[in-house]
């Protein structure tokens, strides 16, 4: 409850899960039938990168700030739907707004899609309801995400995509996240899932992946490195482990971590890391 993502909002971390986000949902926008997004953490929403939160850290100096210059044609294929998102949001709230994952999928989703917003922190679902509520597709829910998925799925939409993306302040929260990304899939199989994790001790990475080795759908596990892995007491790096991946993604990360890394790695320590776990896409 004393987290709150406006210090860390354009960060390295943000820059790979929102690029990665984007590709899943413009992957289920290709077909016509509507699909269902639930975000089980979902903060405010949107950020001001020119507020003193953000400005206190500086941390979006080292990731969105560091994403102006073009990458190879291959790459910005990769980035543009992220990037166009950022640009319509930039257009309507100014050239320091950041869209966190609401505001990512807000522009994304289709009238025939439903988005829902899950926040526990009460100032933080009060900013998240008054920007979103008042959308047609959208819901945003005063609850604990990690129990109320359950109550969310299945939708009655077939298809569609669970992120969570908690802020690890307890712990143990690397295993829950991993029980939880199986036990919803198995009560959703037809849903993509992507849980997003902090990099520390690569160790604790390793365990929590394995809790997911022997359930019945693919797995893909996602990691960008910015910094020495040997140093596990500092953030170096960010993950997804994404269940139900699309045939396309293990591809697609394989072309866009890489040119990440570079981009955003910390005196060349840069790296990425494309894991299949589990049956093949």
């Amino acid at each position: 409850m004393n987290y709150r993502h406006a210090f860390h909002a354009g960060g390295f971390s943000d820059v790979m899960k929102h690029a990665v986000l984007a590709r899943l949902l413009a992957y289920l926008a290709r077909k016509e039938a509507p699909y269902r997004y639930i975000d089980t953490h979902a903060g405010i929403g949107l950020y001001d990168l020119s507020a003193d939160e953000a400005r206190r850290t500086g941390e979006a100096d080292g990731g969105i700030g560091l994403m102006d210059a073009p990458f190879a044609p291959e790459v910005e294929e990769m980035l543009a739907p992220w990037r166009a998102a950022l640009a319509a949001v930039r257009a309507r709230h100014g050239a320091t707004a950041y869209p966190g994952s609401p505001a990512l999928a807000r522009e994304m989703l289709r009238r025939q899609d439903r988005g829902v917003f899950v926040e526990l922190h009460p100032a933080d679902h009060a900013t998240l309801s008054a920007r979103y509520n008042a959308v047609a597709n959208l819901k945003t829910l005063a609850l604990d995400g990690w129990t109320a998925l359950g109550g969310l799925i299945p939708p009655k939409e077939k298809r569609g995509l669970v992120l969570i993306d908690p802020a690890f302040e307890a712990q143990g929260e690397l295993e829950r996240l991993a029980r939880t990304l199986a036990a919803a899939q198995s009560k959703w199989p037809t849903g993509v899932y992507a849980g997003w994790y902090p990099i520390k001790d690569p160790r604790e990475i390793d365990r929590a992946a394995a809790l997911l080795e022997g359930i019945a759908r693919p797995v893909l596990r996602l990691e960008l490195h910015v910094d020495d892995a040997r140093r596990v007491d500092r953030l170096n790096g960010c993950g997804l482990l994404v269940i139900n991946p699309p045939f396309t993604l293990e591809a697609e990360a394989g072309l866009l971590l890489p040119a990440l890394a570079e981009r955003l790695g910390r005196a060349g320590k840069g790296a990425a890391r494309v894991v299949r776990i589990g049956a093949a896409p």
